[in-house]
């Protein structure tokens, strides 16, 4: 599966290729392995050179990536990736269960969650507090078995702290 159409089919490029790197970072393929470079994403993928050098700045951003002068563009441990990110704890989702991960990820929201909630119910606009409903009742449904208990989790906790986040 290297084509962009096999993991693009329609979708923006830049995003298919992100989704698919950052997937692939995230379970573990290049922990063994060094990240390939620009030119070798470009040409793997079939995609063009902009299109990959977007992706790995997006990658960096979500705490995935580092780039260094002469020593080219490598993996981050996961301590360093933005656990808040959507699209990270998605890709999270596929990776092997990591005791280590999982502490730094509760030491995290320990941390946060109770002032986001603070600024959630001080702050929250209508949608806020609709979302906050909508992740709420997912994961009364994964309790019932109609929805997966992680991805409930997830969107509830996610939920709160961008409701937190509203003007």
């Amino acid at each position: 599966m290297t084509k962009m159409e096999t993991i693009g089919s329609g979708r923006n490029l830049t995003y298919a290729l992100l989704d698919s790197v950052g997937k692939a970072i995230v379970v573990g393929a290049y922990d063994a392995s060094p990240f390939p470079t620009e030119a070798d994403l470009a040409k793997q993928y079939e995609v063009s050179r902009s299109v990959t050098r977007e992706a790995v700045k997006m990658l960096t951003a979500k705490g995935l990536l580092v780039a260094r002068p002469r020593k080219g563009t490598s993996v981050q441990p996961a301590r360093a990736w933005n656990l808040f990110d959507p699209d990270v704890l998605r890709w999270m989702l596929e990776r092997k269960f990591s005791l280590d991960l999982l502490r730094q990820f509760n030491e995290l929201r320990i941390a946060i969650e109770p002032m986001a909630a603070v600024l959630a119910a001080e702050t929250a606009d209508a949608n806020g507090i609709a979302a906050i409903e909508a992740g709420y009742q997912r994961m009364v449904a994964a309790e019932a078995g109609d929805d997966d208990p992680l991805e409930a989790d997830i969107a509830f906790h996610i939920a709160v702290l961008e409701a937190g986040l509203s003007p």
